[in-house]
């Protein structure tokens, strides 16, 4: 992309953020809302946001984008957490579910995550890309600019690999960036006869090494469960990914605590789960620089507990919120929908809303350059057909953006 200027403009509302705090407790008046506004972007960055017909008078030579009717512009959303590198359906086990039936009791008689291993190790490397790129173009349509994708439906070296090569020939396809992570460690196994041990030894005997020589991600993550791995697997595995210089995020506290204190301590970006994260735990994340991350998807698709995003901000947490689109327990795949029903259930503020889908969530995933709508920061920016953003989580994620900017071209 060039480095010409374009004036986009004017917009009823722009939600900057731009002096908003990364953690605690959030009003609506700290979003930074300019009314009337304009963003300027050179490239592929955002050079100014102000008054729009300020910036029409002092940026003349620019290619002038613009918007005859009301509009609420923000930046470009982040899911921070996803598993949408799969094939198959679990409709089956969200039937049964709903009959009265556990998560853990689908997963032992051979469904939940195992079935979708089976699914997905059918499928071949060019399926699975085209799989993921079908979902990818959902998430744009729904303004989300940058997406975070899992692997970890593959639980062997030669399959983890497949979803990783997959995942990163989705990232050159896609028109939105693709934030990959290694889950090699969500279950046991079969092959493995429940020794951890020995599946966390060859990850890191056969699958890092080719990782790191292939450059397929540079984040590890772990299912911290008591059907998946202990808090003592996890502290062996974290220790040697971290001495080989991987970001960690956790899957913790989901059905029972222990994986947020492993989180902590070994300094994770994100533990991301914390349905039932008690005050002891809240306390231990929201001390740290851990990010929680809220899945309200899965509360949903489980029928179980939210995440005490409440607590965890009025205790001074850094609180983000992503969707954990995945076929098992959270099948829906919307994070606004999701993040307003969270609103409802949590008493949050439309502020630690938009913040924990925005510039929080790229902080959960180390990424200072997006999210605020400021200067030198990239131009991912979406824009919702209302004169007033408190419309956008009222319509519980009904109202979907009718324009999407990805790097400062309009995707949608």
């Amino acid at each position: 992309m060039t480095n010409e200027l374009q004036l986009i403009g004017p917009f009823s509302q722009v939600l900057t953020f731009a002096h908003t705090a990364l953690r605690g407790t959030l009003k609506d008046d700290a979003m930074g809302v300019i009314i009337n506004g304009g963003i300027l972007i050179r490239g592929n960055e955002i050079a100014h946001v102000d008054d729009y017909e300020a910036l029409a008078l002092r940026f003349p030579e620019a290619r002038v984008h613009s918007i005859d009717s009301n509009m609420v512009a923000m930046p470009g959303l982040v899911d921070a957490h996803t598993h949408i590198c799969f094939a198959g359906s679990r409709s089956k086990d969200f039937a049964a579910r709903n009959s009265g039936i556990s998560y853990q009791e689908i997963a032992k008689a051979g469904g939940g995550i195992w079935s979708t291993v089976t699914h997905t190790r059918a499928a071949s490397e060019n399926e699975l890309v085209e799989l993921m790129y079908q979902r990818v173009n959902r998430l744009k349509d729904s303004g989300i600019t940058t997406v975070e994708v899992k692997s970890g439906y593959g639980l062997s070296v030669n399959e983890e690999l497949k979803l990783l090569k997959a995942i990163n020939t989705l990232r050159e396809k896609s028109e939105i960036t693709i934030i990959p992570t290694c889950l090699a460690a969500h279950i046991i196994p079969k092959e493995y006869n429940q020794d951890a041990s020995v599946y966390i030894n060859d990850i890191i005997d056969n699958l890092v090494p080719q990782i790191k020589n292939m450059d397929l991600c540079s984040r590890f993550d772990i299912f911290i469960e008591e059907n998946a791995f202990s808090v003592s697997d996890a502290e062996v595995y974290l220790s040697q990914l971290k001495d080989h210089g991987f970001d960690i995020t956790v899957h913790g506290d989901q059905f029972t605590t222990g994986g947020s204190a492993v989180a902590v301590q070994f300094e994770a970006m994100s533990v991301d789960h914390l349905e039932v994260s008690t005050d002891h735990e809240i306390e231990l994340i929201s001390r740290s620089n851990t990010v929680a991350m809220a899945l309200p998807g899965a509360s949903l698709g489980l029928g179980c507990a939210f995440t005490p995003c409440r607590k965890i901000l009025d205790a001074g947490g850094i609180l983000a919120i992503a969707s954990d689109w995945n076929p098992g327990s959270a099948p829906m795949g919307d994070l606004l929908v999701q993040a307003s029903i969270l609103a409802t259930f949590e008493k949050l503020s439309t502020a630690e809303v938009l913040a924990g889908i925005t510039f929080r969530a790229a902080h959960a995933l180390g990424l200072q350059d997006r999210g605020r709508l400021i200067t030198g920061l990239n131009a991912d920016i979406c824009a919702f057909p209302c004169g007033e953003y408190s419309e956008i989580v009222y319509q519980q994620g009904t109202m979907k953006p009718e324009m999407v900017w990805k790097s400062g071209k309009r995707i949608k």
